[in-house]
């Protein structure tokens, strides 16, 4: 690593926008700026008004601004929402050079191979992740470069999104004056900055609970074997609540933060929470722990149905992680143990100093993933077919 590094991640979220710049120097992680702003123009992880986004996105680099004088060029950028999908591929080629001996061209033509999907219209992949390589019908290769044979082929899994919000998002940061250097599905960057190498070698499945979404990745074998990102999150409890006790979201919010829980334990406490002006709100413990049990019940079904398609139901060694704010709720992992019949823990950022809250696991991974970008010159794990894109699409801006 170069002596001194400075890298920042810039999540969007359907309700927050958390912007982190970090100093790597000398293999130490310092916070230079940690800022957390209102979002808008967001719905569960989609930009839908790039101009309301593209100013909440300034408004808290302003305050970034404010809390280290350094301007902030690039940035790694979180690509969330319900449209994101990814499907395994295969591309073949045979061998160009006379020697037969495999080439980092005849990577690169295999993987655009594994690229070439039929897909509906506007739908867009861009990027492929390999698995594995096979040659002459071996397979199990993981660096091919070098090796001899006549036939190569690439097994990958192949990320794609619907193209109208994969350019929403991508304006909304760029009329924001920042240079976007990657992006990186959020599920991909929470893993990041949550998971052990032991844990994707075993077999496990990374859950990041967010406001508007819940985001999946799932890892065998140190590959990532499946992504997906449902439409459904924490505000989803929120809003249930403030229906059934006839409130507005800001007080069901906070009933939910302070009193909630997943499973109910003890005595039923009935509460009277005082609104002012001689108004107040009578709940019991049991009403809002049978909705929030619903709502996360709910989840935990959606992502067993995910696990199901790739037959790891059940089958994940290493288990369940959980991350992202819906994370936080108590007894959340007792729950999911029931739900899934694997082991479930809470998943928390490593490696950034004084950061452990996991509804920041998206925008350290994205710092993490950039800073490995870095170190390979801008060649980094993930997005390289989108980095390509991106520099086409920021020639477009130039007059």
């Amino acid at each position: 690593m170069a002596k001194s590094l400075i890298v920042s991640g810039l999540d969007i979220g359907s309700e927050k926008i958390k912007f982190l710049t970090l100093l790597f120097k000398n293999g130490e992680a310092e916070v230079l700026s940690n800022i957390e702003a209102d979002s808008d123009g967001v719905r569960r992880g989609i930009v839908v008004n790039v101009d309301k986004a593209a100013q909440a996105v300034r408004n808290a680099l302003f305050k970034a601004f404010e809390e280290n004088d350094k301007k902030i060029v690039g940035v790694y950028v979180s690509l969330d929402g319900g449209h994101i999908f990814s499907v395994p591929s295969k591309g073949l080629i045979s061998v160009s050079r006379a020697d037969q001996k495999i080439s980092e061209e005849d990577i690169q033509r295999v993987l655009q191979e594994a690229q070439a999907l039929n897909l509906s219209s506007n739908k867009e992949i861009f990027d492929v992740l390999p698995i594995e390589y096979i040659i002459d019908g071996q397979g199990g290769i993981k660096k091919p470069v070098g090796l001899q044979g006549v036939r190569l082929e690439a097994s990958v899994l192949a990320l794609g999104g619907f193209s109208p919000y994969l350019e929403n998002l991508k304006e909304a940061v760029l009329s924001a004056d920042l240079d976007i250097l990657d992006m990186i599905p959020s599920p991909l960057a929470a893993s990041r900055a949550v998971l052990t190498e032991k844990q994707k070698e075993l077999g496990v499945a990374l859950v990041d609970i967010g406001a508007g979404t819940t985001s999946l990745a799932v890892f065998q074998e140190g590959d990532l074997i499946h992504l997906a990102v449902l439409p459904m999150g924490s505000a989803n409890i929120t809003n249930d609540m403030a229906v059934a006790l006839r409130t507005d979201t800001d007080i069901a919010e906070r009933i939910k933060v302070e009193y909630g829980t997943c499973i109910l334990k003890g005595k039923n406490t009935r509460y009277k929470l005082d609104l002012g002006e001689e108004e107040t709100l009578a709940f019991s413990q049991k009403f809002i722990t049978d909705i929030i049990e619903d709502r996360v019940s709910e989840i935990c079904e959606e992502v067993n149905k995910e696990l199901k398609k790739i037959n790891k139901e059940k089958l994940l060694p290493a288990g369940i992680v959980l991350t992202g704010g819906g994370a936080k709720i108590p007894r959340i992992t007792e729950l999911a143990k029931n739900k899934f019949h694997l082991p479930v823990r809470l998943g928390k950022p490593h490696i950034v100093p004084g950061i452990k809250d996991p509804s920041y696991a998206t925008v350290c991974g994205l710092v993490l993933a950039g800073m490995d970008s870095e170190e390979k010159n801008g060649r980094g794990e993930f997005g390289k077919s989108f980095l390509s894109k991106i520099k086409k699409i920021l020639r477009n801006f130039i007059p």
